[in-house]
């Protein structure tokens, strides 16, 4: 890989304390004009001033000080595109005291979603327009003015905005405006609005409701009140990010928060409410108290990202979401932090590049996941106690992660900074062996742990240890921790009272610590009638057969065996079951289109699906909650990706009616019905579906198509596919998706990849500086299978750089080679035990 440039903070000589900003956007011109003047305090002799700036022009600079009358200083400008920074040099020293820096300077609205960029829509009309946006983090700023552009850097504006009077312009405070939209109070009197695109006011109340009901829950939760006297969420059709939580203006993607009451999926409100819960969580943890520098990012996005679950679980009990967290973040962060590639949840950051690249699966669900653990370690009182102490400590200030850990530490009583630091300054996590023995009526287990590795290869240099909180719960009370314990060793015993020899003993209750467990064939074997009948509670049925596969792919028990297993989920009706075995399972799916035994897959698929599918129907039934509509498209999904008779028939007649306007498709099967239609369709089908897009109003629904329409057979439509996503009926932020919805087969794979490979200048120059560009690398690498494809994507990108992902890059090839290990080492046993099925 290329070696990153050196990159400088900036001097601390100079501090702004007000910020009065003039900005003037042309969207005839897509440039904008701006002047500021900047209220610093010079604490020290210096010549020079260093701010950010990036893609800025400066007219001109000077400086006045406070007491020096009318006299300026005329600055010499000197731009250092190495540092995204421009140096501004006087004639004579500035001397320590107060004074005024005032700038003149111009730039492009740009088309790369970030700094201050253009956005196109389209009017009720279908005329073609833009917007000015600001997309400011994580070093974006600069784009838009010149500024010190450290999170530490803190000051206050003064912010106006020169727009056309039938234009509406909106800014973190109340800006004088009349529209219709949907608005409300929340019950502490604070104004919540919610802006969509004209003509779609309907589909803001959703996201009105939650944000309605999240604000008082939040100011309850921390004692104390939001600060601002209104929030505005605001739907912006260009838009990189799922959201960003700018102070009293957040803005969203439009599938982010906008819901139609009757075409928008269950999925999609579910995906809405825990996007609204995020974003205003870091009203609190990240606006008023602001990490000192991006290594902390983390206690931003690690903590919304758990608290958004607490939120939604207020607001949605029928969602079940926590048990959703185990699938959506737990697991995702335990799948990245087994790779050699990972990294810890704090890590020196310096060039903006490696911030992009930290907007990971480890900063946010890895960090939820650690946060969740202490949450349960020191107790709901305990932690709302420290986090109120922490918040009142630092608002309108800056902390570092000891800082959070000192208050819950003084909260609780408990050892939370030589806990944590186990969890936050080391990657990876452990693996916890169980082995046990039956003494009266207390069963003995001994818990060993060590790091556990994807590829079941302990790291060559460095001991790991980590201080584990464990809870174990028995067949006696299986929602109850029976013994809490803290394993600050490498093995110790613990005595479970009360156990009779054929009862089960589950290490980690409900999965809340961020840990494997590795159990002996005789204890699994307890297991299995427990998962038949369920009495095993979900979260542990889906944490146990998450670590089977987990151990599987590393080498260190047969996936042979952990498909035996599987048969026991045969009477499992827990959608997050489900999609949790489903994801396990699709792993296993995507190796075997490798092999002549594909189809035998598809035949033990489809026995597994069946039953589920049948026992929900096609049909809603009145009493039915979300989770079971959640449930059949992916039983749906499933079978008609593997191709069932039954439910492809049904998909089709299904989908001539929603296209003929028969028999308008409900919201909740569209995506079964679209991805069965194409993974079996020809070109007519293909054409259907491109007419639906086109006819397409609502954002969620061109989404849902685009990223199906890849799933076609043909490699000529394929191809075609891919060309579409580069096109302006595509939006940037969909590209991405688009064209990784061409790899669910082999030869999908391979046009991808060599599509990426011949368009990479022009797919680097839009997404670099951005996670998007890491999501590119990660759809069109990560599912090979040969070592030889792994040394193909290491030599393209030695000669391609992509500073940005890098760190993606290296995973996507570890995952080409774990891959690679396990058809060499599982595939034949494999593809023998499905033909015995």
């Amino acid at each position: 890989m290329p070696e990153k440039k050196e990159f400088k903070r900036l001097p601390t000589d100079v501090k702004p304390e007000n910020y009065t900003l003039r900005l003037q956007p042309d969207l005839d011109k897509f440039t904008f004009k701006g002047q500021e003047t900047i209220d610093v305090k010079v604490l020290s002799s210096t010549t020079s001033i260093t701010l950010n700036s990036e893609e800025i022009e400066i007219q001109s600079a000077c400086y006045k000080a406070a007491d020096a009358g009318d006299q300026n200083l005329k600055a010499e400008v000197k731009f250092e595109p190495e540092n995204a920074s421009v140096v501004l040099s006087f004639p004579s020293a500035l001397q320590p005291g107060s004074g005024q820096l005032c700038i003149d300077f111009t730039g492009e609205l740009n088309d790369k979603m970030k700094g201050f960029y253009r956005s196109k829509y389209s009017s009720p009309s279908g005329e073609e327009k833009y917007g000015a946006v600001t997309q400011f983090e994580a070093t974006d700023a600069r784009r838009a003015f010149p500024c010190w552009d450290e999170p530490a850097v803190k000051a206050t504006f003064d912010v106006t905005l020169v727009v056309p009077k039938n234009r509406v312009a909106l800014s973190n405070m109340p800006v004088k405006s009349e529209n219709d939209l949907p608005e409300d109070k929340d019950s502490d009197g604070v104004l919540v609005r919610v802006y969509t695109p004209v003509g779609k006011k309907e589909q803001g109340q959703f996201a009105l409701e939650v944000a309605v009901k999240t604000l008082p829950f939040y100011n309850k939760y921390f004692q104390i009140a939001y600060p601002l006297p209104k929030i505005d969420l605001i739907a912006i059709a260009d838009f990189a990010a799922g959201a960003m939580e700018n102070w009293g203006l957040v803005t969203y993607r439009e599938t982010a928060l906008l819901i139609d009451p009757k075409n928008s999926s269950s999925k999609s409100k579910q995906w809405v409410a825990l996007v609204v819960g995020h974003e205003l969580a870091h009203q609190w943890f990240g606006n008023l108290v602001t990490m000192e520098w991006w290594t902390h990012l983390w206690l931003n996005e690690g903590f919304a990202s758990w608290i958004e679950y607490l939120c939604v679980d207020y607001c949605f009990p029928e969602f079940d979401i926590w048990t959703q967290f185990v699938n959506s973040d737990l697991g995702r962060a335990l799948e990245m932090d087994a790779l050699h590639n990972s990294h810890a949840i704090e890590i020196p950051v310096g060039h903006p590049d490696e911030v992009d690249e930290i907007f990971d699966a480890i900063s946010y669900s890895k960090g939820a996941s650690v946060i969740r653990m202490l949450h349960d370690y020191v107790g709901d009182e305990s932690f709302k106690k420290g986090m109120n102490q922490y918040l009142t400590k630092f608002k309108y200030k800056n902390a570092v992660t000891e800082d959070l850990w000192e208050s819950l530490g003084k909260a609780s009583g408990k050892p939370v900074l030589d806990v944590m630091t186990t969890w936050t300054k080391q990657m990876g996590y452990p693996v916890v062996k169980v082995s046990e023995k039956q003494e009266g009526s207390n069963r003995v287990l001994t818990l060993t742990q060590e790091k556990f590795c994807a590829d079941g290869v302990q790291e060559k240099e460095g001991s790991f240890s980590w201080m584990v909180p464990v809870s174990i719960s028995t067949a006696s009370d299986p929602k109850k921790a029976a013994v809490v314990t803290l394993l600050d060793k490498t093995s110790m015993d613990v005595t479970v009272p009360n156990v009779s020899p054929d009862q089960w003993v589950k290490v980690n209750c409900e999965s809340v610590g961020v840990y494997r467990v590795q159990y002996s064939s005789e204890t699994l074997d307890r297991f299995i009638p427990a998962i038949k009948n369920k009495t095993l509670p979900p979260r542990d049925r889906l944490g146990l057969q998450n670590d089977l596969f987990a151990l599987a792919r590393a080498g260190m028990i047969s996936t042979v065996d952990v498909l035996k297993v599987v048969g026991a989920f045969v009477n499992e009706d827990d959608y997050t079951v489900w999609s949790d075995l489903t994801g396990n399972l699709g792993q296993i799916s995507i190796l075997l289109q490798n092999t002549d035994g594909f189809e035998d897959f598809k035949t033990f698929s489809k026995k597994l699906y069946k039953p589920v599918a049948q026992s929900l129907g096609w049909d809603a039934k009145e009493s039915e909650g979300p989770l079971a509509a959640m449930l059949r498209e992916l039983a749906l999904t499933r079978l008609g990706k593997y191709g069932d008779e039954e439910t492809v028939t049904e998909a089709r007649k299904r989908f001539e009616n929603h296209v003929s306007g028969k028999v308008p498709l409900p919201a909740d099967l569209k995506g079964p019905v679209y991805l069965t239609v194409m993974v079996n369709g020809d070109e007519t089908t293909f054409n259907q579906m491109m007419k639906l897009y086109d006819e397409a109003d609502m954002q969620e629904e061109k989404v849902r198509i685009s990223r199906c329409i890849g799933s076609i057979k043909s490699d000529e439509l394929k191809k075609k596919v891919l060309d579409f996503a580069m096109s302006d009926k595509v939006r940037s932020q969909d590209t991405v998706f688009v064209i990784g919805g061409v790899t669910g087969t082999v030869q999908g794979r391979e046009l991808c990849w060599q599509f990426v490979q011949d368009k990479w200048t022009e797919l680097h120059e839009r997404y670099k500086g951005g996670f998007l560009l890491s999501r590119l690398v990660e759809v069109s690498t990560d599912n090979f299978v040969t070592e030889a494809r792994a040394k193909e994507v290491e030599k393209f990108f030695e000669t391609h750089s992509a500073p940005a992902a890098e760190r993606k890059i290296q995973q996507s090839v570890e995952n080409i080679r774990l891959n690679a290990k396990w058809m060499e080492r599982e595939s034949t046993s494999v593809l023998k035990f499905l033909r015995s099925q």
